[in-house]
């Protein structure tokens, strides 16, 4: 890019002007276009695409197919639950469709009702609340309890 100014006895001059670069030494176009590049495809999405390729365009556990035009549609489950293991080789993952993703985690839910593990839940609850004389789930418990032993 040039630029021109003009000398002392009145002369245009034509001079070079540098674009301005960051730290790297890249001009700003090009760090730019890395920034939008890098954002189309967040993190998550990388495994996602890894899963598609290797399993295909199939919901595991119904078996329809997808397109290209509707595969927004499909998944990746997580086998273990852990959403941060994500082995190259895709061994953790299956492809749902959201109605199967929705049913499978509905049921983990529904099984943990079932089988008492909500209940476990609730022992989690605060006793006593420091300084307020209140009591909390278990308090009310023990005081129900008391009061019927004294009967």
């Amino acid at each position: 890019m040039a630029k021109f100014s003009f000398s002392s006895d009145g002369r245009r001059v034509k001079t070079k002007v540098k674009k301005p670069q960051d730290a790297s030494g890249r001009p700003p176009e090009e760090v730019v276009r890395d920034i939008r590049e890098k954002a189309k495809t967040s993190p998550g999405e990388a495994y996602r695409e890894t899963s598609l390729r290797i399993h295909g365009l199939v919901c595991a556990h119904c078996g329809r197919h997808f397109d290209e035009a509707n595969r927004h549609l499909l998944t990746v489950h997580h086998r273990d639950g852990n959403h941060h293991n994500n082995p190259p080789d895709g061994s953790n993952w299956e492809n749902l469709c959201v109605y199967c993703h929705e049913n499978t985690h509905s049921r983990e839910i529904l099984g943990e009702y079932f089988s008492g593990a909500g209940e476990r839940e609730k022992s989690r609850d605060v006793v006593a609340v420091e300084g307020t004389g209140r009591f909390g789930l278990l308090g009310q418990k023990l005081e129900k309890a008391m009061k019927n032993k004294g009967k």
